[in-house]
């Protein structure tokens, strides 16, 4: 991965938040298959569709 990607993860941790927005931040951002339907959250799509995009725009949302 590059620099970008663990800057953004690292800030995440740093504003405490979600993991569910994390996982799913890092997994659109690789652009992996998504969790099975049942395990999904609004956190983890939200994290999904940001990671994708390459912003955290809508990770203040989601704090633990």
């Amino acid at each position: 991965m590059n620099n970008d990607y663990f800057e953004k993860v690292t800030k995440l941790e740093e504003m405490k938040i979600s993991e569910d927005y994390i996982i799913g931040w890092q997994t659109g951002y690789q652009q992996a298959p998504k969790l099975e339907e049942q395990r999904l959250s609004d956190a983890y799509e939200a994290g999904y569709e940001d990671g994708e995009n390459k912003t955290i725009d809508s990770a203040e949302k989601f704090k633990k």
